[in-house]
């Protein structure tokens, strides 16, 4: 069984500069790390892989120093790595990140099954999974609880909805989109690091995609655009109160109206 996971390379803080004339995260030179919720995924094809003797792939898009999150799942136990990076997918949003993502699976070949982190702590869409999938026409489902079986022909697992634990079975190939709850990822291990650290990991640019179009990634390939981006402004300022509590609660009524908070 051949599993792909796709990671993203997130700041490790949140003190990171805007690019005030393209919107996006000014991520060079940034200190960075692999996307909290895309090690669930790598564990889990982890755990998979110890159970099928499945491949593990691991691909992620974003500029060269993004292999060393490839590496560090290299030192999880994945097997492979791959790196789209292309200045023609530079502003890429939701649908031209996962247009090159699809392009990337698909250039690897066979997969059966794709594994996704629920989120990123950067973007927040939880759209990129279910977009790659679409894109590639193969069923998905997300908020994946628990791996409950899987073999040849399907997989079947407890994905978390508003109201209840749903188990659904789903035909292979397919996509799921994990939640943190699935597992604890394995710490990376030093005799992989030392074992893995020639592997080699394969770059892909949009000229090795099936769809070469450039109009399809990057800011050419991205219906949304950031209107304007800012961090928020900090407010530690405080009052204290003394009064009745009558006097108090007409107080804060007041204050809530001042402060627009409800109407």
């Amino acid at each position: 069984m051949n599993i792909t996971v796709c990671i993203k390379q997130v700041p490790s803080t949140s003190e990171v500069e805007i690019d005030e004339k393209t919107g996006n995260l000014k991520r060079d030179g940034v200190d960075s790390k692999i996307n909290p919720y895309d090690l669930y995924a790598i564990e889990e094809a982890i755990r998979l892989k110890e159970r099928t003797q499945s491949t593990v792939n691991v691909m992620t898009m974003g500029p060269n120093q993004a292999v060393s999150i490839l590496k560090e799942a290299y030192t999880m136990g994945a097997d492979n790595g791959y790196l789209i990076t292309d200045r023609k997918c530079a502003g890429s949003d939701v649908l031209a990140t996962s247009k090159a993502l699809s392009e990337g699976i698909k250039k690897i070949g066979e997969t059966d099954l794709i594994i996704c982190g629920k989120q990123t702590t950067d973007g927040d869409t939880a759209q990129v999974g279910a977009a790659i999938a679409e894109l590639l026409d193969i069923p998905h489902t997300n908020n994946v609880l628990k791996i409950i079986e899987i073999n040849n022909d399907f997989i079947i697992v407890d994905v978390d909805m508003p109201t209840m634990i749903q188990t659904i079975k789903i035909k292979l190939p397919c996509l799921i989109s994990v939640e943190k709850d699935l597992n604890q990822p394995r710490l990376p291990s030093y005799r992989l690091k030392k074992a893995t650290k020639d592997r080699d990991i394969v770059t892909l640019g949009v000229e090795d995609f099936e769809d070469t179009d450039e109009q399809k990634y990057g800011s050419n390939g991205s219906p949304t655009r950031v209107v304007k981006i800012f961090p928020p402004v900090a407010n530690d300022s405080t009052e204290i109160w003394k009064g009745s509590s009558e006097e108090l609660s007409t107080r804060i009524a007041e204050k809530i109206s001042e402060l627009k908070i409800l109407s």
